[in-house]
């Protein structure tokens, strides 16, 4: 009798965690909200415990960014996260079905979403959402809003009762990163005229072509010239148009001058707030001036120090430039010659861009005469383009596994 009565307690034990059981006492959970942003831009991260299924989409009356989470604990202590900006407002968490939950901010302005994606752990964090969006207009935002626009990990999470129909989602992992390159100079505007009289702009021109011929090759980028012919493009609207193509790279390829005969290698730039050197600003300037000048050679006029430098909105656009440098120089110190100082800092118009990662790669001089010779041969810009491939694939794997703040 008691064998049964034990057997009968164990049994109704049982029952009561059955009975109590509910999808998501064993799921994971969002243990953080933070919120990072620039002038016209947000990114939004959720620390998790776990990797879980999203769908991230808009929607409208009123403005409102919309995660729809999946087998995760959202905390309603997410509420009380708040943040000083001009784009994102109050947040709200709220139930859908079974482990389904919703999280909410209101938007302070038209908005479209340029990202979604999952991190794995690394360093000291666990699994991230992160989330970009950008300012854009009310025409823009309205043809981004349903559940057809999602940003999702694959998986539908929207229930019948809130949709009327099952939604195409988009899986965010299978999207390409978006290369522009900018071959300098062009039309009217020569560059350097080098040592033999080859101009600047059809050496940039041929290597920013075999550049794009190897990229394209992986089939895992999409590549944007910003000229394909000799043509001149003003050099803000060279930004303009890695903007448009909403860049994740953005690549100006230049070769270099100088009175110096003698002087040769390759370096990269990336924009600061205060030049390398005296020569760093001179030759910012001297670029900088095809805007005004219409290509006329105006160097031994211009002044030899630049104005202050536009400072970026964004210092993640800044640090991911110069990460991005680090791994051209890695890469470049490997198969040509390099200055000393192979990275450096100065104000090109080109660089301005303040949400895409941007660096101006000078392959050499073209005032010297073994370096000219060099730049000329197809085989050596091939060299060069594979060189910056290497980089462009080190830097993308990198960028993977780094913090986001």
């Amino acid at each position: 009798m008691r064998k049964i009565v034990s057997i009968l307690r164990v049994l109704s034990i049982w029952l009561v965690l059955l009975c109590c059981y509910s999808p998501e006492a064993f799921s994971g959970e969002i243990t953080g909200l933070r919120i990072g942003h620039g002038s016209d831009t947000v990114r939004v991260v959720f620390d998790s415990s776990t990797e879980f299924d999203y769908n991230v989409f808009l929607l409208s009356g009123p403005k409102r960014l919309v995660i729809d989470t999946d087998n995760i604990v959202v905390p309603k202590s997410l509420e009380k996260v708040r943040d000083s900006n001009n784009i994102v407002g109050h947040v709200r968490v709220g139930k859908l079905d079974g482990a389904k939950n919703r999280i909410v901010f209101d938007l302070l302005k038209p908005v479209i979403i340029k990202k979604a994606f999952m991190l794995a752990p690394q360093s000291t964090f666990k699994w991230r959402l992160a989330i970009d969006i950008k300012v854009s207009n009310d025409n823009e935002f309205n043809s981004k809003v349903g559940h057809k626009f999602a940003f999702s990990n694959g998986k539908n999470i929207t229930t019948s009762s809130n949709s009327a129909s099952s939604p195409k989602v988009v899986n965010k992992k299978e999207e390409k990163k978006i290369i522009v390159i900018d071959a300098g100079h062009g039309g009217h505007d020569p560059g350097a005229i080098g040592y033999s009289g080859v101009y600047e702009k059809n050496i940039t021109l041929a290597t920013a072509k075999e550049l794009k011929r190897q990229l394209d090759a992986l089939k895992k980028y999409k590549v944007y010239l910003t000229r394909s012919t000799d043509v001149f493009i003003p050099l803000r609207q060279r930004v303009k148009i890695a903007r448009k193509h909403n860049a994740d790279l953005f690549i100006s390829i230049h070769a270099d001058s100088a009175k110096n005969r003698k002087a040769t290698g390759l370096s990269i730039y990336t924009l600061s707030e205060k030049a390398s050197d005296k020569e760093a600003e001179a030759l910012a300037e001297r670029e900088n001036q095809a805007d005004i000048i219409l290509g006329l050679d105006m160097g031994d006029q211009s002044k030899e120090v630049s104005e202050v430098l536009i400072s970026l909105a964004q210092g993640e656009t800044r640090n991911r430039s110069s990460e991005f440098a680090a791994a051209v120089v890695r890469e470049m110190k490997k198969s040509v010659k390099t200055i000393s100082d192979t990275h450096r800092f100065a104000g090109f118009a080109v660089l301005k861009a303040p949400d895409v990662p941007s660096v101006l790669l000078e392959m050499g001089y073209l005032s010297n005469k073994n370096e000219e010779r060099l730049l000329k041969q197809p085989n050596y810009r091939k060299k060069l383009a594979t060189s910056t491939v290497k980089a462009i694939n080190r830097y993308f794997e990198d960028m993977k596994h780094k913090s986001l703040f």
